[in-house]
């Protein structure tokens, strides 16, 4: 209960350990420890998958984020910076299903990392094709799935100075823009755990915060889905 608070909502250590009567550093190892086995409870994306064709599940939707951690020193901090977002962080990729639940997240990469690079290092498209889904992305998978007769990953059209979208294609991608956006709330969801805050990760435990927040996001602990739910803290925790 005590680190759920913390990781909900961003309580200071001392704060949570005077109050619980128990010392600063007990807090610190129970978050550490509570940390690493949530992350360890993420799905494989190939199980995730299998997991939504078996309920019926024909699409999913797929997208990248940059979730913002602070600035570590030292020249290896670089290639954390995002230059479309102009901000330190890490990229993420995220699968949900239809309603915008979070089912899978990846491995954290570094903040430059392009939304088509990560998902090729995680065969994303052989997956999908294995689970024998769809999935639904914007603009920047463009080019991931170039197969014309039977895409699997369905992005939309791309209009230039020299070719212009028509009639049937400016529908096609309002189409696709209303049924992808669910994603964006499940990315809400996994952001609005505050354990990211103010956060400088190490090397070796970089994807272990995301990975917790997704795991609680999932379980359903302190979201919208949970029956009980309530915007004044985390009751259900």
């Amino acid at each position: 209960m005590i680190v759920l608070a913390m990781l909900r909502h961003d309580q200071r250590l001392a704060d949570m350990a005077g109050g619980n009567n128990v010392s600063e550093s007990t807090v610190r190892r129970w978050r550490d420890e509570l940390i690493v086995l949530l992350a360890a409870q993420a799905p494989r994306m190939d199980r995730a998958l299998k997991e939504v064709a078996r309920q019926g599940g024909e699409v999913v939707l797929i997208d990248g984020t940059l979730i913002a951690t602070q600035r570590r020193t030292g020249k290896a901090d670089r290639r954390d910076y995002s230059g479309k977002h102009h901000h330190h962080g890490l990229h993420f990729l995220a699968l949900t299903d239809e309603r915008g639940r979070l089912i899978w997240i990846s491995a954290a990469r570094p903040g430059r990392t392009h939304d088509n690079t990560a998902a090729r290092q995680d065969h994303v498209l052989a997956h999908l094709r294995a689970a024998g889904l769809g999935a639904l992305a914007d603009l920047g998978f463009r080019g991931l799935d170039n197969d014309v007769l039977d895409p699997v990953i369905v992005t939309g059209f791309h209009a230039s100075r020299t070719h212009k979208l028509t009639p049937g294609q400016k529908t096609a991608n309002r189409v696709i823009a209303v049924g992808s956006a669910p994603v964006e709330h499940g990315f809400a969801h996994l952001k609005n755990w505050r354990i990211r805050r103010g956060w400088r990760p190490a090397p070796h435990t970089r994807g272990d915060r995301p990975n917790c927040a997704g795991a609680c996001v999932r379980a359903g602990h302190c979201s919208p889905h949970a029956r009980g739910w309530s915007r004044d803290g985390p009751d259900r925790c």
